[in-house]
Formats: structure tokens, sequence, C-alpha cells
């Protein structure tokens, strides 16, 4: 299949020989059996009547009244499959003789029964061996709606839905070119899930692409029904806490992505898409950054790095600072910590730690009850338990502090996975210092180092730009100029067409 937009790439569905019966009505009742959304009809069709035809469908995926009205309406009008013998009215039947746009002529069980499964109507000609599916799919979806995870103050409001053929539409609204191409197939043994690659022809990298469909091709699971499993069965290494393709339930993100020469997937039944190659500077960016002024953007992006350092370092410098390098802390302020702690019976590294668990409860609970008890129990857990442990001399109010300035910064990282991989890392930073101090911070900082170093997201490296021989990577992320500026696209991608504008 995909060797139809790229010659020499393969992603094909992989087959499944447990339906390697001819098509007949029987074959179908034993594949369907015990489905009691199977629906199936016999019908008389041609001159006279003279051609029995089965119809079957599962009720639920296919809309009713367009498949009466499109389909079996013509198919029972006489004047319209006027054939005297079954290889008349398939011919009449594919050459207009119903309303229905799309349909498809199948020879083997194993397609049609994909298409079934897929919410078409199958119209099977038992003599002939032969069936053609009608997409008749039902519409009952989720509307379109504004993006509840990528809030957008000057950008579109629509984010992609459940409904895999709703989100191409979505982008064909952004991206209208039909350079613009997309290569479906089927992933699971049993789920036989829709993954699509979308992808600009002409500017993303031919090679990328093959080792996309290469690794696609590879999956050999029951099911992919999440972006975790598809995510860890693509990436180089999935035991890393940190991601390695970036997520967006925002149609015009992904359109920019595609122009930037990078390559998009989207999953039928996930609400959300994969961008793939990326970068840990992607991850800090936000759709906003596109709708301001770049100075604006490089202040704003400039204060995520700034939260980000905060959120990673400020508890463990806290405990390696107090307790194995007091003289580090001004006088008036190591008084102040003294004064603080002396009614306080646990140590520096136990409040730390137990505030941190305390806030990360808070968390986890606020996001899995409804928003109405969520926002109760953060609002009593922040006020009337954080006070009631200061007034009971259970926690100094400085480790409150701290704790807090690190949550709050956690929380503006853009992309919810790098902002559990920087909390993991916080507290694999916070043992460290509790352990050595700031020898034991600094050799898990050269450690975190190397292992970002050693990250490659489809050929390109994990910190990119600031691993670029070229240098000025600091200066490229921070302050990337005016847009008239970015007249070509960043060669770290490989883009075919390295111009983005004249």
């Amino acid at each position: 299949m995909y060797d139809k937009l790229q010659k020499d790439a393969a992603f094909h569905p992989r087959p499944r020989p447990e339906y390697d019966a001819p098509i007949g009505r029987d074959a179908l009742r034993a594949v369907f059996r015990r489905c009691a959304d199977f629906e199936e009809r016999t019908l008389y069709v041609g001159a006279e009547g003279s051609v029995e035809v089965y119809v079957c469908w599962l009720d639920g995926l296919i809309s009713a009244a367009e498949a009466g009205e499109n389909l079996l309406r013509p198919l029972t009008d006489p004047r319209r499959l006027d054939a005297p013998d079954a290889a008349g009215c398939l011919d009449a039947l594919l050459s207009g003789g119903v309303f229905c746009p799309a349909l498809c002529l199948r020879q083997e069980l194993d397609a049609l029964c994909d298409d079934i499964t897929h919410g078409r109507c199958a119209v099977v000609f038992e003599e002939l061996g032969r069936a053609v599916s009608f997409d008749v799919r039902s519409s009952s979806a989720r509307t379109v709606g504004e993006p509840t995870l990528e809030k957008s103050l000057k950008g579109s409001k629509d984010s992609f839905v459940e409904t895999l053929r709703v989100n191409t539409a979505l982008l064909r609204r952004h991206v209208a070119t039909p350079k613009l191409k997309i290569a479906e197939s089927c992933l699971g043994r049993k789920s036989h899930t829709r993954v699509a690659v979308l992808f600009l022809e002409g500017v993303a990298d031919g090679a990328v692409v093959r080792q996309l469909a290469a690794r696609l091709d590879r999956i050999d699971v029951d099911a992919v029904v999440s972006m975790g499993t598809l995510e860890e069965l693509l990436v180089d290494k999935p035991r890393s806490p940190f991601p390695q393709l970036l997520h967006t339930e925002k149609p015009d993100r992904l359109a920019s992505y595609l122009l930037d020469g990078r390559i998009g997937i989207l999953v039928d039944g996930i609400p959300i898409a994969l961008v793939l190659p990326v970068t840990f500077a992607e991850f800090m960016k936000v759709t906003g950054d596109g709708c301001m002024n770049y100075l604006v953007a490089a202040v704003l992006t400039a204060l995520r790095y700034l939260a980000l350092l905060l959120g990673l370092y400020l508890p463990a410098l806290y405990v390696a600072v107090s307790s194995f390098h007091q003289e580090m802390i001004p006088t008036r302020l190591l008084l102040s910590i003294i004064e603080a702690k002396k009614d306080v019976p646990f140590s520096t590294a136990a409040e730390i730690v137990g505030m941190l668990i305390a806030f990360a409860l808070l968390q986890e609970a606020g996001l899995r009850l409804p928003n109405p008890v969520g926002d109760t129990v953060s609002i009593i857990g922040a006020l009337i338990v954080g006070q009631a442990a200061v007034e009971a001399r259970l926690v100094s109010p400085i480790a409150i502090i701290v704790v807090a300035v690190s949550g709050i910064a956690c929380y503006t990282m853009p992309s919810q996975d790098m902002g559990s991989a920087v909390r993991l890392c916080r507290a694999g930073l916070l043992l460290s210092a509790i352990a050595a101090g700031l020898y034991g911070l600094a050799l898990f900082s050269c450690l975190l180092a190397a292992h970002l170093a050693s990250l490659d997201s489809f050929g390109v490296n994990y910190t990119a730009p600031l691993s670029a021989q070229s240098g000025g990577g600091l200066l490229q992320i921070l302050l990337p100029g005016p847009r008239e500026a970015q007249k070509l696209r960043d060669p770290l991608l490989h883009p075919q067409d390295r111009r983005r504008q004249r």
C-alpha cells in the first residue's frame, strides 16, 4: 500500500490467514458468529429478480438512513440493475448502479471482513465468490471541539477527535495541497487498528519516511489501542523516561510540523497525533509562540527554561546546601532557616521528600477525581493541610515554599510527558543530593546530560541544536529571530526543499 506514495517504502497491512475461505454467506456467518450486532439480508436484484445477493453489515457502525436511501433502495430498483445474470449485475453495480460514492471490489474474505468491521456494508455475489463493500459509515461521533490540553489564544480552536477520517479532513483544511500524502494501514492482529502516516511530499526526508515505514511494518502485536503502545514500539530507546515522539491534539500545530519537514501519525480512535523526528527544544514550545511577536515569544521561551531549571534543581539544591554546605548560605538567610526549623522534629531531607510525596498525591487526586471535587481537593490540600502542617511544626515554611515553587515550575511544561520526566529526574537529583550533597548533584547532572546526548529521534540528535557543530544552538533556541529572517527550514531535518519563503 505504502509504495503508492513512496516507491522504495514498504508499509503494508499484515496478512491475517485465519480468514482464508472463499467469500460466501456461510463463511461470513462463521466469522461473525456470536456477534449480536451482525445484521444480514437477502435481496433479489436484476431482471425480474433473478439474481440473489447477500447483504450484511454491523449495526451501529453504519448509517441506517444512508444505507437504505443510497444502497438498498437503488439496489432493488430493477431499472438500475437490469441484468440477466450475476456478472451483469456486478458490472452494473460497479458502474454506478447505486448512489454510494466510495466502494471496493473484494475477492478475499480477509479484506471483506476488515471492511465490515470498519463500518462498510457488504453486497455479496455468492455464485461469483466476490463482494462489493460500500462506505456508509455512521457519523455518530464526538464533534470537533476546542483543545483541552493545548490552550490557544490566537490560534485555531479545533482539535482532533476519535474518527480518523475527520482528523485527516481537519488537517487538509490547513494544508490544502495534493502534496500532503496520507498512507493508511492496519496494525494489530486482533484490533486491526487503522494507522495513517502523513508527510509532505517534496519536503519530508525520504530516508526518515522509509525508516518509519520499516518500523511500522515490523510491529506484530495483538492490539494497538493507545498511543503509548505505538510509541514504545517506534522509538529507539523505550526505557528512557524522556518522550522521543511529540504529541499534539491541534491540527494547525501538526500542519506546521509537516510544513517543516516532519512526519505525523494518526491512529483511529485516538484524538492525538504523533510527530517525528523531534528534539528536546520542541517540547518547550507552544502553539501560541507563532502568534506573538518574536521578542515576546523569546522572553516566554526563556521563562519556560528558567522554570525547567527551578522545577528540576530547586529541592535538591536546597537539601544539598542546607545539609552539607551551610557556609554557602548568607548569614541572615541561614539564621532565618534555623529559626523556622528549630521546632521541627524532622530533617530537611525528610521534610522535602515528605512534601514532594504529598504534592504528588494531591496532583494525582486532582487528576483522577471529577472536576468540581478535584478542584476542592487541591484547594484543601494546598491551603488547609499545608497551613496546619506549618502550625503543627511538622514542616518548616521554607520547605513548603521550595516544594511549591518547584511544583508550579513543573506545571509550566508545555508537554505533560516532559513534565513527568522532569519530576522523575527531580526525584533522582534529590536522592543524589541527600546522599552526597553538591557532589551527588553534579554527578547525577553529568549522567543526565550524557543520557540526553545519547538519545536520537529518527536520526536527529535529541539535544540539537545545542549539540550541532555549527554552534549558536542556545541563541537559536532562545532567540530564533523574526519570521522574515527564517527563510530556510531546519537543516537538522534534512528537508528536500530547504527554502521556506523567498
